[in-house]
């Protein structure tokens, strides 16, 4: 393989944001006691803020929205859906989730015996669309930290993937170039075709093995695959 550098999305790619995600959830579930207020299931309540937050976290890839504006939303929208009044939604629940979610420490199946292999021949990076704050806890918490010699945070550069130049800023930080990097991720607009658009070539991380679009030309379902791709 020509490449020199791998550049790694974070959240849903190595760090398993879904299930985080429910843990944190399922507590804070039972600590507001959401049952009381007329949430009727734990289930039901985490499925519909995985639709919000997925749906508004798109929107903020691409710069629809604001940071502000995703966490005001993702849980009063989901609170709102449900059928619960406005007045009794609970306040410091965004906080609450914000602080604990982070120090979760779920990583997708054989996530560091691929990341040690990989270690052994490529230099390593991240990129990521997350902010500052959690981001750092979630590589240090998970000892991911020793893999990848920078992490670059949308929130810090001042853009987001999929635009051109988080890409830009990333491999000049690395000191790398096109030809010789290949973005890794699990989105198709901010880490593939992002990715694609700016010249650099692009592996679709694909765990739930959806359909492969036609303008994805690598996609694996499970990280050991790199293994057997690099």
């Amino acid at each position: 393989m020509r490449y020199r550098h791998l550049f790694f999305d974070l959240d849903h790619t190595i760090w398993d944001f879904d299930r985080n995600a429910e843990e944190t959830l399922h507590e804070l579930y039972v600590h507001y006691k959401l049952d009381v207020l007329g949430l009727p299931s734990a289930a039901a309540f985490i499925e519909n803020y995985t639709q919000n937050n997925h749906r508004l976290w798109a929107e903020y890839h691409l710069g629809k929205i604001t940071k502000d504006y995703l966490r005001e939303m993702r849980f009063k929208q989901t609170f709102l859906d449900l059928g619960m009044h406005p007045d009794l939604i609970p306040t410091g629940f965004e906080d609450d989730y914000v602080r604990i979610c982070p120090t979760k420490m779920n990583l997708f199946p054989e996530a560091h015996e691929t990341l040690q292999y990989l270690q052994q021949k490529y230099t390593m990076h991240i990129i990521s669309n997350g902010f500052k704050e959690a981001t750092g806890m979630k590589v240090s918490n998970t000892g991911l930290t020793a893999y990848f010699d920078n992490v670059i945070i949308s929130e810090v550069v001042g853009v987001n993937k999929p635009d051109k130049a988080i890409f830009e800023h990333a491999l000049e930080l690395a000191g790398a170039v096109k030809e010789e990097s290949v973005m890794i991720g699990d989105s198709l607009e901010a880490d593939v075709r992002g990715a694609l658009n700016f010249g650099m070539d692009a592996i679709f991380f694909n765990p739930n093995n959806l359909p492969k679009p036609d303008d994805v030309p690598v996609q694996i379902t499970h990280l050991n695959q790199l293994r057997d791709i690099l």
